[in-house]
């Protein structure tokens, strides 16, 4: 089943504490809101399996719709319901990022800038400073807990978030935990240089397909992120905002990037809310080629912001993309990734 209370709590930051080998160990972080309510992030940095280091990836100018869908949420915590119609994370339908880039550090190592502390720290450590700054944690809520005062900061009532890392794809031993729409992680927003940094964390035992209604590792998959490089047929470009009235013709340019003809037989394009177009012509795609595919009676590419994935025959993921607003801003013009 899924989280029992997925959402994102929107505060500052205000004091963090590392903990070692000997703890849990999470990177914890204590927050308030605007209302003066103490929260605590407790963000895992290693894992209870084996291999135990976390995966992570910082993009420290992240440009994606869902920036735009937080728009207006008050500050604390928001309680979102289930579904892509919101501000939810997903990893594997959301297109935050590349996982392919994903690494992975130690979570806790003697010295400057060489463990998943730090790079946490470097991004945390800033936003503390920073009156005007923001985060977004995103996760399951914990408490509160009226009686018991926080077992790190020691504020009461006990009061806070976990689960900001993957939520989907886990091992049987973790089932429970799996869902899709509910992915944990941070994001940044200093207002003073118009910028957003996204931190996402993930368990090298998790796989990255996944069942759309219950989150669970799909059968006959491996697990682990995807190796770089490989996609064989990838987005390049998609037509969000045509020129002339509605409805417009929205298409997504495919490229070949591998040395052999690929079938594209079965294949779809999927939008944000699972509404698929046929990959049409079908059939093999040459080496290097490339495919303009028509978006008709199925997927649709709002011009307010949008995700873009490719499944093929077996309705796995080969590729994804997103796109903002202003990406899609000038009608007529393709949106290059």
């Amino acid at each position: 089943m899924p989280l029992k209370a997925y959402g994102v709590l929107i505060t500052r930051a205000v004091d963090t504490r590392r903990e070692g080998a000997k703890d849990t160990p999470h990177y914890q972080i204590h927050l308030t809101d605007d209302a003066g309510t103490h929260y605590r992030a407790a963000v895992n940095v290693l894992s209870q399996e084996r291999p135990s280091e976390l995966l992570y990836l910082v993009d420290e100018d992240f440009r994606h719709p869902l920036t735009a869908r937080l728009e207006g949420l008050p500050s604390g915590w928001n309680t979102l319901p289930p579904g892509p119609g919101g501000p939810n994370l997903d990893f594997v339908r959301g297109n935050l990022f590349d996982p392919a880039k994903l690494r992975t550090l130690p979570p806790d190592r003697s010295g400057p800038d060489n463990d998943l502390a730090d790079v946490l720290d470097h991004y945390v450590r800033r936003a503390v400073a920073d009156q005007e700054a923001r985060l977004y944690v995103f996760g399951e809520r914990f408490g509160p807990e009226p009686t018991v005062k926080d077992k790190v900061f020691g504020f009461l009532p006990g009061n806070g978030v976990h689960d900001i890392h993957m939520n989907q794809g886990n091992s049987p031993k973790f089932h429970g935990d799996d869902g899709v729409w509910q992915d944990g992680g941070i994001l940044l927003h200093f207002p003073a240089d118009g910028r957003w940094v996204g931190i996402f964390l993930a368990f090298q035992s998790q796989s990255w397909h996944t069942d759309d209604a219950t989150g669970h590792a799909l059968d006959n998959v491996e697990p682990g992120k995807p190796e770089p490089g490989a996609q064989s047929v990838r987005i390049v470009a998609a037509l969000v905002n045509p020129p002339g009235p509605a409805p417009e013709a929205e298409t997504v340019t495919l490229i070949n990037a591998s040395p052999s003809a690929v079938d594209l037989t079965g294949w779809r394009i999927v939008d944000r809310i699972g509404q698929s177009s046929a990959v049409t012509p079908a059939g093999p795609l040459a080496p290097g080629a490339c495919l303009t595919v028509p978006l008709a009676g199925g997927a649709q590419l709002g011009n307010r912001g949008g995700e873009i994935t490719l499944l093929d025959a077996a309705g796995l993921k080969v590729h994804g993309v997103s796109y903002t607003a202003e990406q899609a801003a000038q009608e007529g013009w393709s949106v290059v990734f």
